[in-house]
């Protein structure tokens, strides 16, 4: 059926309500489906969520969100559920009421294994982020006007950070079409994503180890220089060369590269030194952070620097938004691995361009001298999203 030009609540709701319809092989919640940015998620308000919260009441949105989305599957596809088979598609937003009086809403982001039964809480989605907004104005949780600007203030639940969304409104709903292109999804109307103060989303510094430098231990590799930067997500940055990579590869030659598992050495050992986990958690459970990116001079002459990610032990098609704001952080850390790939001239040219194995991607950060180091005072990005699917999502049994 069309869009209705009012915000409304999932169809034939009661305010209030404990919304789950548990039925022998029949349990299914109320959600919504979105696209935002280069990633989909499964969006739940949190009142129709079993009470707690996420690390002192798991277990059940553990079960939840990995029933819904078809987790585990040893087939890596996902097939029984709405998850897509890769760590982009299998992606859950909670979105309640705020519990800060400088935010609109609150927005707990989690990031669902493939192959186990296993949620990761520890970081926030950039992607997913640019979606939160326009879902809460149409799910009537922020007012906004029938025609103009829209302006969400969203609290990161996971980071403890404020993201202000802005975008356009028109006939009561936010605008979807418009002529922002965003690279392996199409034409949109443009999302503005600012993260205030993003530095220490995870460990509560920029810099965990307080050097822009450190040197790793791989098993099999040898020392290696990289840069541990926590901004938006946490960060591992390695220069491609050092592991014997170029930086242009697609992402299956890295997923054929017979050195893959060093990727995952390299996480974590880089887990372990920004104090994100032991050795064994980091191995077990917090298998998505840090990001593990591979910098490289650019190829052509508008990027700053080139970059392939790996999140959740897969190689991406894009970047990770947090992963790209972090990265165009770090690029004006005085000596960091990727200050050292940059086009010469990069980072004074206003917004920084990111080149990744889908094509480029605009960052613009501000980073500032503070009295005991350096401070990331905001970054910004652009975004689409796009309202797919209303209704009730069943759990496999």
């Amino acid at each position: 059926m069309p869009r209705q030009g009012a915000p409304r609540d999932l169809a034939g709701r009661e305010a209030g309500a404990q919304r789950a319809v548990r039925a022998p092989g029949r349990e299914s919640y109320p959600a919504v489906f979105m696209r935002g940015g280069t990633s989909r998620a499964l969006f739940f308000h949190r009142r129709d969520l079993p009470t707690g919260n996420p690390g002192d009441d798991t277990a059940d949105w553990d079960r939840i969100f990995c029933a819904a989305l078809g987790t585990p599957d040893p087939n890596g596809r996902q097939l029984d559920g709405m998850g897509g088979g890769i760590s982009s598609l299998s992606k859950i937003a909670v979105i309640g009421p705020p519990s800060r009086a400088d935010a609109d809403v609150d927005y707990t982001f989690a990031q669902v294994a493939i192959g186990e039964r296993l949620v990761g809480y520890r970081g926030n989605c950039g992607n997913i982020s640019s979606a939160v907004g326009p879902f809460a104005v149409e799910e009537g949780l922020v007012p906004a006007p029938a025609d103009g600007e829209a302006v969400v203030r969203i609290h990161n639940t996971n980071t403890g950070k404020i993201i202000e969304s802005r975008f356009a409104m028109r006939d009561g709903l936010p605008e979807e079409a418009g002529g922002m292109e965003l690279q392996g999804v199409g034409a949109g109307a443009p999302i503005r994503l600012a993260f205030r103060d993003p530095g220490g989303a995870a460990t509560g510094r920029l810099l965990p180890t307080g050097r822009a430098v450190e040197g790793l231990d791989i098993e099999g590799l040898g020392r290696v220089e990289v840069s541990l930067v926590d901004a938006a997500n946490p960060v591992v940055f390695v220069g491609a060369a050092s592991i014997g990579l170029r930086g242009d590869e697609t992402p299956g030659e890295l997923d054929a590269w017979p050195g893959r598992p060093l990727f995952e050495a390299i996480r974590v050992r880089a887990a372990v030194a920004m104090g994100l986990a032991g050795e064994e958690e980091a191995r077990q459970s917090l298998k998505n952070l840090p990001l593990v990116s591979l910098v490289a001079a650019p190829r052509g002459t508008v990027a700053a620097v080139a970059t392939r990610m790996i999140s959740s032990g897969q190689p991406h098609k894009a970047t990770p938004l947090t992963g790209a704001m972090c990265l165009a952080i770090a690029a004006r850390l005085p000596g960091s691995v990727v200050q050292r790939a940059l086009r010469p001239g990069a980072v004074e040219e206003g917004d920084f361009v990111v080149e990744h194995a889908s094509g480029t991607l605009a960052v613009a950060a501000v980073v500032e001298q503070g009295e005991v180091g350096p401070v990331a005072r905001e970054a910004v990005v652009y975004r689409t999203a796009r309202r797919l699917m209303e209704g009730r999502v069943y759990l496999r049994s």
